[in-house]
């Protein structure tokens, strides 16, 4: 709450622009008590922060004012000041004073095009306003706003200032969101939000809680916003490591250049031209599922150039792979089939470029297919703010084919060029610092790091800390597999040293002490680890919240963490309105017999991708009938969740008429009761679903068993014929009309 007491020219300088927003959505109120002196301010006001928009159906609630019906008073009001204190009005005598000088009170906000005013009911005390005589009439303030806009234009807002405070009701989600992210992107308060919920859906969820798309869509409308669908929701943190650079000696660095681009459009194919080596057949399912480096040397203009290459996956669900790969590249290769053209990832891979403004050459790759494509990718890639050379721009765009390596050599030059035109250079001889982009337990040798350093020298017995971890480097393994004693700037070496696994994509750095190591740490005591991931994906909440959602258990078992973070990605991104997920557990490593026990303890299925199982327990998993399924793709994997999901849905059918008939008589036999029928129309099977009406009210709902004519058992009778007809429907009556039907099952869908 603004506590202030100034007069009208101190007014001019109280700084609204934060404070008012903060209050508003704080549910605090700024009360004015004669709003009419603002006409009378000269210059304007200071406006709301451009990320705060004020909305414009904001409403106060009831329940605030008596909030503050408790903690305000309202004591004295004239044309030069503005007073609000908070405190209790100690005599009826001041109480009646204030009830006749104010009864009713405008609470004002200010938005772009008015100025909503709400009248608000007189906050002095009930009971002293039953003391003023009914010969007083009450004076009201008044604000005339007909000439609102005037004001707004010239007294309070700038041209510069209503371009701030216009409102934009679009917004994009691409995924389940929890209450408290929802609420920052709308500018909405989570306690408003929860409200909501429970009022119009009867839905009790706290402010952690993840909720799907199909409810977030709902919030949005109701509070004025339009949802629109976007292919990506990019977290482009282009944070970089803090160098501390003590020392005076640099040296040009070696340039680390990341591959780009769709799934299936060349990359690994054209890392293998460069490096000259046949890394495709090694990759299971033909598609890259994990970041790789490689070096090579190159001799360009007589001089001698060391080139680290980062391939990355092209499919969807490696979006953080990719996202890391981008924001520690010096250059960008952007890698685009001459056939196929610009793809979902591709578009991914140019908004990396433009937010990170990383320097970049276009490949195109598959030059051997037909080149009339090539004018509409270069338009398309003018379109998404891509411009080639000769389209104005100063991105170079070079055609390769990597099967006959023609061009290879030109774009090896090309990316010494523009290394060299980008001055990179570095100070070896610094504390290194720089980021961690894969990490996994290896069952010898405990948690293994692969980092890039990105400056500064990495040395054995160096105290390394990341986030919040740190420990003592005691191996380091360079691209080559050879161990070594140090590590300097541009290199990707494998690390052992660290008490836990650090977060990839996090950064790390070289400190000269266990002491300064150990203040880092304590600076980032709130790391989110996968055990917050798997809670928002276990307690996510189902726009069906009156039926309960069967649940497929399982637990998780991947090779490295980024691996198992892409799994989850997926998974996360499976609606779950019919079958829930419940992820009992994630790790990576090894199938251990702590796995084997806790599925037979929650009947959960366990799934293992590019893992291995030792014969013993893959016996007792056959033992204990436990489902396990190994994979080496990540395309099965997730159509095996897919498949296991479906099997738990409940099917659902189309009844498709076929006939009618109607009772002539009942046999009661030994077996039970006999409908003597005629068909009167269509067709009757044996296993249709019939409805019996009886005064055009439905008696019976079921299948028909058995169809005779005579003696002799039938499968269809058509129109016009008599047939006996059994189900276990038994009180039949003459007259009932039968309404039969083929059921036609519906595709399933989550």
């Amino acid at each position: 709450m603004l506590h202030t007491q100034c007069s009208l020219s101190q007014f001019k300088v109280i700084n609204i622009n934060n404070s008012f927003f903060n209050y508003i959505y704080s549910e605090d109120i700024l009360f004015l008590i004669n709003p009419k002196l603002l006409v009378n301010i000269t210059s304007p006001i200071p406006l709301i922060n451009q990320n705060k928009l004020v909305r414009d159906d904001f409403s106060v609630p009831t329940s605030v004012f008596s909030k503050f019906d408790k903690k305000m008073r309202v004591n004295s009001c004239d044309q030069d000041t503005i007073k609000i204190k908070k405190q209790k009005v100690k005599s009826n005598k001041s109480k009646q004073k204030v009830s006749n000088k104010i009864d009713d009170v405008k609470l004002f906000v200010n938005t772009p095009d008015d100025l909503f005013n709400q009248d608000v009911l007189d906050r002095s005390n009930t009971k002293s306003r039953k003391k003023v005589t009914k010969s007083k009439k009450k004076s009201k303030l008044e604000i005339d706003f007909s000439n609102k806009q005037d004001i707004l234009n010239e007294s309070l807002l700038s041209d510069a200032n209503m371009k701030i405070l216009k409102r934009d009701t679009s917004i994009s989600v691409v995924k389940p969101l929890s209450i408290q992210d929802l609420s920052l992107q709308i500018d909405v308060p989570g306690a408003e939000i929860i409200t909501y919920l429970f009022l119009s859906k009867g839905i009790a969820a706290t402010i952690n809680d993840v909720i799907d798309i199909s409810i977030i869509c709902d919030i949005v409308k109701n509070y004025g916003f339009s949802l629109f669908n976007s292919p990506l929701n990019l977290d482009v943190n282009t944070y970089k490591p803090q160098y501390t650079n003590t020392s005076s000696i640099t040296i040009k660095k070696d340039p680390i250049i990341t591959i780009l681009g769709h799934v299936d459009h060349g990359k690994t194919t054209l890392l293998d031209a460069i490096l000259k080596t046949n890394l495709v057949n090694q990759e299971s399912g033909g598609i890259t599922q994990a970041l790789s480096a490689h070096e090579i040397s190159w001799t360009h203009e007589f001089e001698k150039q060391k080139l680290i290459f980062l391939d990355t996956p092209g499919h969807k669900s490696f979006r953080k792979m990719r996202l890391r790969g981008a924001k520690i590249t010096d250059i960008a290769l952007l890698v685009i089939a001459m056939d196929d053209g610009l793809k979902p990832q591709t578009i991914e891979a140019i908004e990396y470029i433009k937010d990170m403004s990383l320097s970049c050459i276009v490949v195109i790759t598959k030059s051997d297919k037909l080149s009339n494509y090539l004018s509409k990718i270069k338009q398309d890639l003018a379109n998404n703010g891509i411009l080639c050379e000769e389209f104005g721009g100063s991105i170079s765009l070079i055609e390769v084919n990597a099967l006959s390596g023609k061009n290879i050599d030109t774009l090896l030059s090309e990316i010494c060029v523009l290394s060299k035109s980008k001055n990179l250079t570095v100070s070896p001889q610094e504390l290194a610092v720089g980021t961690i982009i894969e990490s996994y337990i290896d069952k010898k040798q405990g948690p293994v790091v692969n980092l890039v350093v990105q400056n500064g020298t990495l040395k054995l017995g160096s105290i390394i800390a990341s986030e919040n971890l740190y420990g003592k480097v005691k191996s380091i393994t360079n691209l080559s597999n050879v161990r070594v004693k140090s590590s300097g700037p541009s290199s990707i070496v494998q690390v052992l040293g660290f008490t836990n696994l650090p977060q990839a994509g996090c950064l790390f750095r070289v400190f000269d002490s266990e002491k300064n190591a150990k203040k880092y740490c304590m600076r980032h005591t709130d790391v989110k680890q996968f055990d917050i991931i798997l809670k928002s994906l276990n307690t996510r909440i189902r726009s069906d919240v009156s039926s309960e959602a069967k649940q497929l258990k399982l637990i998780l078992k991947a090779d490295t963490q980024g691996t198992l973070e892409a799994i989850l990605d997926l998974l996360y991104n499976i609606p779950q309105s019919k079958v829930q997920i419940n992820v009992v557990f994630a790790s990576f490593g090894s199938i251990s017999n702590s796995d084997v026990e806790l599925a037979l303890t929650t009947s959960a299925c366990i799934l293992a991708f590019n893992v291995s199982i030792s014969s013993q327990l893959s016996s007792l998993l056959k033992q204990y009938k436990i489902i396990y399924k190994s994979f080496n793709i990540i395309y099965s994997l997730l159509s095996y969740v897919e498949d296991s999901m479906l099997n738990l849905v409940e099917p659902v059918y189309d009844k498709v008429l076929i006939g009618k008939a109607t009772v002539q008589t009942i046999f009661h036999m030994n077996k039970g009761v006999v409908a003597g029928c005629i068909v009167k129309e269509g067709k009757v099977k044996t296993q249709s679903y019939i409805n019996v009406y009886r005064n055009n009210l439905i008696v019976y709902e079921g299948y028909i068993s058995s169809l005779k004519i005579i003696k002799s058992n039938v499968e269809e009778v058509i129109a016009v014929n008599e047939c006996g007809l059994m189900s276990d429907f038994k009180l039949w009556q003459n007259e009932d009309l039968i309404v039969a039907y083929d059921l036609v099952s519906r595709d399933k869908v989550l």
